[in-house]
C-alpha cells in the first residue's frame, strides 16, 4: 500500500508538471505550479534515502514521474497519428506512451544517481539536483536530434523567473528554479534539532533570494538597456484556418488555400504580408501555371514585400521552406528548415514502417543550414523559424555572432493543425515568448490556426487572432538591435557551458561520496 501510494504521489507530481506549462482550462502558464511540482518530486525522492535500495527505487519512481509528465504535456501527439495520419487508435497511444517513457529514462537516471549520490549538506545536495536536471534536459534536447517539447522552464515566462532568460536562457532559468526549490525543500526535511537556525536560515535565504530577488530587481530591464528601437514595421500576419483533413485534398484545402492565401496577398495594403507554414501545399511546378510567378510580380515593385510558406523540391530533394520577394529582387529570398521534426519531416531508416501508417504527405526532406541570410525589409532584419524550431534557442542564437548583422525581429510560422484545437497551441505559444525574452526581440508567429500573434521583446502578447478562425492579424511590431548576455554567449559556444557546468559538478559530487566511503 505505501509503494502505491508513493507512486501515485509521483504521477500526481509529474501531472502538475505538464499542467504548470500551460493550463488546459486557459492556456496560461503556472510558474508556481511548476515550483509545487518539483518540491514533490525531491521531497519523495529524499524520503527514498531511508528505504532499502533506494537508488533503484528513486530511479523507478523518477521514471513514473516524467513519463506521467512527458504523456501530460505531448499526449496531443495522438490527435496527429490517429486522426489526422490514420494509424489505428491503441498504436497511436502506445507510440506516445513509448516516446514518453523513452524520453523519460535520461530522468529515471537523473533521480536515481541523486539518491545515491548526494551530498549530506542540503545546499550540496540541492545543487547536487539542479546540475542532474540540467543535463537530463540538455540530453533531452541534443540526443537524436532533441525533442525537449514541455521543459519545465517555459511555466515561468510569466513569473518572477523570467527575469533571468536574457541572462541564462530557459534552461539556466530552469536550473535556478529547481536548485533554489531543491534548496527550500532538502533543508526543511535534513534539519535537525541540533543543526542551529543560523544554518538553516543560510539556505533558505539563499533559495528564496534566487525566487524572489530578480523580479523585484527586474534583471530585464538591465538587459533592455543594451538595445534600442529599431523603428515599426507594419505586417499583415495571415491565419487560413484550413482543416488538416482537407488540407491535402485537391477540391477542398488545396483549392480553398490557393484562393484565399492568393487573394489576401493581392489585395493586402501591408508593407510585409506573411503566410503560415505550408500555406501552399504544393511544389512550385504543382500549382497552377503562373500562379507563383504572379505572386512574384505582384511584389517585384512598389512599397510591399511578402513571405510565403510552401514546400519546395526538385524530385529529389524536398525541403520546407518559406519564400520572400520584394522589390528590386530579381531572385526570391529562401530559407529551409534546419531542425527538421523526428517522423514527421524525416524517417529514421529503421522507423520506416511509422511514416507509411501515418501516411503523411512529403514525409522526407531536406535540412537548410544554420544561420540562414535574414530578410532584410524597411531597416528590418527578419530571422526566420518554422513551426518547432523556436524550441532550441541556441540554434537561434547562431544568428546573433555579429551584432551589427543581428536579426531585428524573429518570425515563426507553424502549422500546428495537426494537433487540433488542443493545448499544443498554448504551449507552442509560451516557447515562442521564452524566445522572446532570451533575445529580447518581437517574435512574430503566422499561423494556420493559431496562435498567430505579435509578441514584444518582452515577451508580452500585444496583438491576436481568435483561434480556429480565418482573418488577418494587421500590426505594428517594433524591431530592436543590441544583444542579450544569452544571446552572446550561446551564439559563441552554444549549450557547451551548460553541459560542463553540469558534469563537472556532478563528477564532484560523486567524487566527493566516494571519498566519504573511503
Amino acid at each position: 500500500m505505501k509503494a502505491l501510494v508513493r507512486a501515485l504521489v509521483f504521477a500526481a507530481a509529474g501531472l502538475a508538471q505538464a499542467v504548470s506549462i500551460a493550463a488546459p482550462w486557459n492556456g496560461q502558464p503556472l510558474w508556481w505550479l511548476q515550483l509545487l511540482s518539483t518540491a514533490a518530486l525531491v521531497w519523495q525522492l529524499d524520503a527514498l534515502r531511508a528505504d532499502a535500495r533506494p537508488g533503484r527505487r528513486a530511479t523507478l519512481y523518477g521514471w513514473l514521474f516524467a513519463t506521467t509528465w512527458l504523456c501530460g504535456t505531448f499526449w496531443w501527439l495522438f490527435i496527429s497519428m490517429h486522426t489526422y495520419g490514420g494509424m489505428p487508435a491503441p498504436l497511436a497511444a502506445i507510440a506516445v506512451v513509448a516516446l514518453a517513457a523513452g524520453l523519460a529514462l535520461y530522468y529515471a537516471v537523473a533521480c536515481g544517481v541523486f539518491v545515491r549520490f548526494a551530498p549530506t549538506s542540503p545546499a550540496g545536495a540541492a545543487v547536487f539536483f539542479a546540475a542532474l536536471w540540467l543535463l537530463a534536459e540538455l540530453l533531452r534536447n541534443s540526443w537524436f536530434t532533441g525533442f525537449p517539447w514541455g521543459a519545465g522552464g517555459y511555466a515561468h515566462v510569466d513569473g518572477p523567473l523570467a527575469a533571468y532568460a536574457p541572462w541564462l536562457g530557459v534552461y539556466g532559468l530552469e536550473t535556478v528554479a529547481v536548485g533554489a526549490v531543491a534548496m527550500l525543500v532538502l533543508t526543511i526535511r535534513r534539519a535537525k534539532r541540533t543543526v542551529t537556525a543560523a544554518r538553516r536560515v543560510l539556505p533558505i535565504g539563499i533559495a528564496a533570494a534566487l525566487l524572489l530577488v530578480p523580479g523585484a530587481i527586474s534583471l530585464m530591464r538591465d538587459a533592455d538597456d543594451a538595445g534600442a528601437s529599431r523603428g515599426h514595421l507594419k505586417m499583415a500576419l495571415l491565419q487560413g484556418n484550413i482543416p488538416q483533413d482537407e488540407k491535402f485534398i485537391p477540391g477542398g484545402g488545396i483549392a480553398t488555400a490557393l484562393q484565399w492565401y492568393g487573394a489576401q496577398l493581392r489585395d493586402a495594403t501591408a508593407p510585409l504580408v506573411v503566410t503560415p507554414e505550408t500555406a501552399f501545399p504544393l511544389l512550385p511546378a504543382q500549382l497552377p501555371a503562373g500562379y507563383l510567378d504572379a505572386i512574384a510580380g505582384r511584389y517585384a515593385s512598389g512599397t510591399q514585400a511578402a513571405i510565403i510558406g510552401l514546400p519546395l523540391g526538385d524530385g529529389a530533394v524536398y525541403t520546407n521552406s518559406v519564400l520572400g520577394f520584394r522589390p528590386g529582387e530579381p531572385q526570391a529570398w529562401r530559407y529551409d528548415k534546419h531542425h527538421l521534426v523526428p517522423f514527421g519531416e524525416f524517417v529514421p531508416g529503421v522507423f520506416r514502417w511509422f511514416t507509411d501508417l501515418m501516411h503523411i504527405p512529403l514525409g522526407d526532406f531536406g535540412r537548410g543550414g544554420l544561420a540562414q541570410a535574414p530578410f532584410v525589409w524597411q531597416g528590418q532584419r527578419i530571422a526566420a523559424n518554422i513551426c518547432y524550431e523556436d524550441l532550441f534557442g541556441d540554434e537561434i542564437g547562431a544568428n546573433f555572432r555579429d551584432p551589427a548583422n543581428a536579426p531585428t525581429m524573429l518570425l515563426n510560422v507553424s502549422n500546428i493543425a495537426w494537433f487540433g484545437d488542443s493545448v499544443a497551441i498554448d504551449q507552442h505559444l509560451a516557447i515562442s515568448r521564452m524566445r522572446a525574452l532570451e533575445f529580447q526581440r518581437p517574435m512574430v508567429r503566422a499561423t494556420n490556426t493559431g496562435a498567430t500573434v505579435v509578441i514584444d521583446h518582452r515577451g508580452r502578447v500585444t496583438a491576436e487572432l481568435p483561434r480556429l478562425t480565418r482573418g488577418v492579424l494587421t500590426a505594428e511590431v517594433e524591431g530592436r538591435a543590441g544583444v542579450t548576455p544569452f544571446a552572446w554567449w550561446v551564439s559563441r559556444f552554444g549549450l557547451w557551458p551548460f553541459w560542463a557546468a553540469s558534469l563537472l559538478t556532478i563528477a564532484f559530487c560523486c567524487s566527493l561520496h566516494q571519498r566519504r566511503k573511503v
